[in-house]
């Protein structure tokens, strides 16, 4: 009885990375191994610029309102507060 080979599933895994590594060359016995490679790292620097872009946007719109409930004489943690007590309000109506 022949071997049984899952040929075309495994291919297009193969085709998925493959694209993923697009222009990503390398000798033809680990091209396959390589690329898989570069795409797993890629993806964990993906995941670290994710985590950091997210917290320098969550400074940067911390200072923004900070900087615009200064300008109306509050500050950051009153005007939260207030946000916070107006959305409870909200909630209890509805």
């Amino acid at each position: 009885m022949p071997r049984s080979v899952n040929a075309v599933a495994s291919r297009a895994r193969r085709k998925k990375i493959f694209k993923q590594a697009k222009g990503f060359f390398g000798r033809r016995k680990n091209v396959w191994t390589v690329a898989k490679n570069a795409v797993e790292k890629a993806m964990q620097y993906a995941y670290r610029g994710r985590k950091e872009k997210k917290r320098n946007f969550r400074a940067l719109w911390i200072t923004r309102i900070n900087a615009g409930t200064r300008e109306h004489g509050m500050s950051y943690s009153q005007f939260m507060g207030a946000l916070k007590r107006t959305t409870l309000s909200l909630t209890e109506k509805f």
